[in-house]
This record gives structure tokens, C-alpha cells and sequence, in this order.
């Protein structure tokens, strides 16, 4: 299928691919007629960061692979561009204002009460052998196994070498007999590293060569300039933490460095998600596993000459999201439905399980979006380091065309983007006549948002 043929497959055809009625393979080894469920989680990546999405400064062979045997989502979301949030959110299926973990937090023994559940326990529930191997970065401790309902967990506390050793603890519980199918969660740590990398420290995870001659580096991107009317608190907090920001007044030659070094560190992760896959063909898996795909967030990637993440930019928030049946899925592009990764993976892991939804989840199945769509969809930040707050929030909200972001302190805090005509974010409408009745819309249905979760920061006063 030609690269032009492929963007040309419908939501329509999305959906029947994803349907409920797909039949699945059933290996002999269990008893019941459910896929095995395997969730895959990179750390940091933004969703451009793949050659199946027609980047050419990478290549992602094994993220390519599950691309051509699924569905990909091109408008997949984090609930907010942090890492420990973001974790808290998809693994209780909660905003992360709901939960109280809005900041990078710490193990602490009952930081979240038993009215908080986690992704294990609702996969154990519905009959599933749970595993859960490598970075956790949740405040509940690895210890509390009631809680949390993973089995097997290990791996989780490496500062070093944690992704090299993933595929292999990963084959550890593939190796295991059973007779219950399983959900299996594979969480890495880069392309994360790429922080260390800015700092000029030593890589964590894997070491990469220096960058070649500029000429053989990435193009600058094409939004790179910082927007005129930028939000003034943004470049404020740049300044503020210039360790998570060293890149402040970097020259481009460097910023074109940034995206090779970047692309260097997926192509690492893809080495090792290959791995993870050749052992679920090994153990006689691979008929019956249904792989989900994802990041907890994006990196700036010198878009607006940002690095890190924590700003509402696309590059920081949009993530890759495939649900992947590498025997029996078809290649379909999915650019039409909203998918709130936060919200969305529980629901979707149930439903594959054949499970009810529980009813505190407010998020939905990706199969049942791919049918009926979502109209908006809401994001959050707390710019911070470390378990620090700055104190200043920032909320946005999007549709299929348009995004309106507010941040709650500074000089021009809100912004409205139409990603359609301007996808690189760089003209801000929101002091446009002619976009007013869009940003009270959008202004209106964050306000409502803000009500129906509980979310008492004050943005628009």
C-alpha cells in the first residue's frame, strides 16, 4: 500500500477494523476466547517521532510494524505533558487534578485512598494474569499489590540500563504457563534521556555516537520561531529552571543537533520493543495479543525553541497511539477522533477483556470513538520541577479544528490555534474579531469542564 492510498483509509474503515466482532486466534494454552493484552509505553515521545508517520530522520521498524497491522491515531492526547501526572492519569483512568498528582510525586504508602483504583486491579478483575515491568513513576509504592493489582512487577527502580533489561524481564513473564490470558505492561524510559543529553550529562539509558556534520542533521522545524504573542509566563518559567531548560538562546546549528540526538534514542526504544515481540512469537503469542501503543508525552523538539515538555504545544501533548493484532489487524490511519490517552486506555483494555466499564471511568473504549467520535477534548499542566510547583496552571481544550489554551498568570494567557490552517501553533486568533464566538465556545466548554471535574483553578477572572 502506497503512502497516499494509506492516508486515504476512512474513519469508517477504522472502525470496522476495530469492531468488537473481530475474532481472535486462541492459543491453546488457555481456556477462554480473550486476547492477551500488551501495553507498550515510551517515554517523552511526540507523535511525529516515527517513520511510519513520514518522518525521514528516523527509522522505527518495530513501531512501523504495529502501524501496518492496526490502527493508528493521529490526534491521541496526554492529559498533561508531565510524566508523573500523565502516568497517574492513564493508570487510574483520571484527570490528574482528580487524583492529586499534578506534580513529579514520590512513593508514599496510601498517598491515594482505596477509592482510587489501578490498572492492574481492574485488569485482574476482569480475569487477567497482570505483569508490569519498568519505569513506574507513580505515588503509589510498587509494595501495595492490592492497589495497584500488577503481580508481576519488577524493574521499576534501575537508573541505568532500565530499557536494555525490559524485553528480557518482559520475557520472564511471557515464559509462564497459564491459563488466563494476560495484560502485560512495558514501560521505557526513553527517548527520555534526551534531557540528560541538553544538560551535556551522561545518558542513562543507552549512549549514542556524537552528532554528525549539521548538513547531516535534521532540518530545523518549520514553527520554530517563537510566536510574537506568545503567553509572556512561558519564556518567565524557561528562565526559572534553566536545568530543565538549558536551551534557552541556543543556536539553530544546536537545535538540529537536539533532533538527531532525539531521533537516536527512539531508535534505541524500537530495538527493544522488537525484542518484547519476538517473545511473544517465541511463546506462541502473537495470534492472540492485541498491542497498544503509546507515550505519556511529547518533547518540544525545538518547536518554538522549547525542549522538554509541560507546555500545551502540540509537539509536547499529541502522542502515538496504535492499537496493534500483528497477525490479524489491518493498516488503517485514523486523523478524525480525539483520543484522551488518560481517560481512554482503561476502558479500552476492558473492552477488549469482554469486562463492563466501571462507572467512575469517564473515559471511552478507542473502539467505540472510532464509531462515534468525541467533540472535545481537555488537557491540564502545573508548571513544576521536580515535586516543586511554580504555581502557575494552564488548561486547553480542543476540537477537530481548533485548540484554546489558558495559562493563569502573565501577559497574553490565552491562545487559540486553527490546526488545520496552523498546525505549527505560531498565529494566535484569540484577539481576532472574527474568532470570537469560537473562543467563547471554547472558553465556555473549558469552564464547564472545569465544574464537571472538580477543577477549582481560577484561570479566567
Amino acid at each position: 500500500m502506497n503512502r497516499r492510498s494509506f492516508i486515504k483509509q476512512t474513519v469508517a474503515a477504522g472502525s470496522l477494523a476495530m469492531m468488537p466482532g473481530v475474532t481472535w486466534a486462541v492459543n491453546p494454552t488457555l481456556k477462554e476466547n480473550r486476547p492477551n493484552l500488551l501495553f507498550v509505553m515510551t517515554d517523552q515521545q511526540t507523535a511525529s517521532a516515527m517513520s511510519n508517520r513520514g518522518n525521514k530522520w528516523l527509522k522505527t521498524p518495530n513501531m512501523d510494524r504495529l502501524a501496518k497491522f492496526g490502527t493508528s491515531f493521529t490526534k491521541a492526547y496526554c492529559t498533561q505533558p508531565l510524566c508523573g501526572p500523565s502516568r497517574s492519569s492513564m493508570l487510574t483512568g483520571m484527570y490528574p487534578h482528580q487524583v492529586k498528582a499534578t506534580l513529579n510525586l514520590h512513593e508514599t504508602e496510601g498517598y491515594w485512598g482505596s477509592d482510587v483504583k489501578v490498572m492492574g486491579s481492574y485488569m485482574k478483575d476482569a480475569g487477567y494474569d497482570t505483569g508490569y515491568v519498568g519505569k513506574w513513576h507513580l505515588p503509589v509504592p510498587t509494595s501495595a499489590m492490592e492497589q495497584h493489582g500488577f503481580d508481576f512487577i519488577t524493574n521499576t527502580k534501575r537508573r541505568d540500563w532500565q530499557d536494555a533489561s525490559i524485553p528480557a524481564d518482559c520475557g520472564d513473564f511471557l515464559k509462564k504457563k497459564r491459563e488466563k490470558p494476560f495484560f502485560l505492561v512495558a514501560s521505557f524510559v526513553n527517548p527520555h534521556d534526551i534531557c540528560e543529553w541538553a544538560r551535556g550529562q551522561k545518558l542513562r539509558m543507552d549512549e549514542i555516537p556524537e552528532p554528525p556534520e549539521i548538513v547531516n542533521c535534521p532540518p530545523l522545524p518549520s514553527n520554530l520561531e517563537i510566536p510574537k504573542d506568545e503567553p509572556s509566563i512561558l519564556r518567565e518559567l524557561l528562565k526559572k529552571s534553566p536545568k530543565q531548560y538549558p536551551t534557552v538562546g541556543w543556536a539553530d546549528e544546536k537545535w538540529r543537533e537536539y533532533q538527531w540526538a532525539y531521533y537516536r534514542l527512539i531508535e534505541k526504544v524500537d530495538l527493544y520493543i522488537g525484542q518484547i515481540l519476538e517473545s511473544l512469537e517465541r511463546n506462541g503469542y502473537l495470534d492472540n495479543t492485541v498491542i497498544v501503543f503509546t507515550s505519556d508525552h511529547g518533547d518540544g523538539c525545538g518547536s518554538h525553541r522549547l525542549n522538554q515538555k509541560q507546555v500545551l504545544y502540540e509537539e509536547a501533548t499529541n502522542v502515538p497511539f496504535i492499537v496493534s493484532h500483528l497477525t490479524q489487524g489491518k493498516q488503517v490511519l485514523n486523523e478524525k477522533t480525539l483520543v484522551n490517552t488518560g481517560l481512554d486506555l482503561i476502558p479500552t483494555f476492558l473492552d477488549y477483556a469482554g469486562a463492563k466499564k466501571a462507572e467512575n471511568l469517564v473515559g471511552e473504549s478507542v473502539r467505540e470513538l472510532a464509531q462515534n467520535g468525541r467533540e472535545y477534548l481537555f488537557m491540564e499542566t502545573e508548571f513544576a520541577q521536580g515535586t516543586k510547583s511554580f504555581g502557575v496552571m494552564g488548561r486547553a481544550v480542543r476540537d477537530a479544528r481548533y485548540k484554546y489554551i489558558v495559562y493563569s498568570e502573565g501577559e497574553n494567557r490565552e491562545q487559540l490555534f486553527d490546526l488545520k490552517e496552523d498546525s505549527g501553533e505560531m498565529h494566535n486568533l484569540s484577539e481576532r474579531k472574527e474568532y470570537r464566538k469560537i473562543k467563547e465556545r471554547m472558553r465556555q466548554q473549558l469552564q464547564q469542564w472545569q465544574v464537571d471535574t472538580g477543577d477549582s483553578v481560577t484561570l479566567l477572572k
